[in-house]
């Protein structure tokens, strides 16, 4: 998690800097007072477990959290297919107690998030999230 923070803290310094040296083409942000979002930087980081490392968290302005139930995770997990497939009982043996376990220690520790219906749609559910970011970014100017 350290080498997440620093990573993270690099992005922070200067985003652009950190994408190009990680190949990231960056198109220089309108400088025009019509484009509110101009100069904006965007860190997108997903993984359920990065909420249960507090310095981490307190680095997010937003926290969204995906969730599904028991049978539809279950579902999607063994449609996926994996180099090296999940052993018999993995899912009810490890999977789903581990993210059973770590959302309720991310609910324990009060960690603000916004939670996300799984089973919308994926238009549906980066629509709610473009919506909102957006939202938040024109609210800050």
């Amino acid at each position: 998690m350290e080498a997440m923070m620093s990573t993270v803290n690099a992005w922070i310094d200067n985003p652009v800097k950190f994408a190009r040296s990680h190949g990231v083409a960056v198109t220089p942000a309108s400088s025009e007072p019509s484009h509110p979002e101009g100069g904006v930087q965007i860190l997108i980081m997903e993984g359920f477990l990065l909420y249960n490392y507090r310095p981490l968290v307190s680095l997010f302005n937003r926290r969204y959290y995906l969730s599904l139930s028991y049978e539809e995770c279950k579902r999607r997990r063994s449609t996926r297919n994996y180099t090296v497939p999940d052993p018999p009982g993995l899912f009810d043996g490890h999977v789903w107690p581990m993210y059973l376990k770590h959302r309720k220690e991310m609910e324990a520790n009060n960690v603000d998030v916004v939670y996300l219906n799984g089973l919308k749609s994926k238009d549906d559910i980066y629509l709610q999230v473009y919506e909102e970011i957006q939202n938040l970014i024109l609210n800050s100017s």
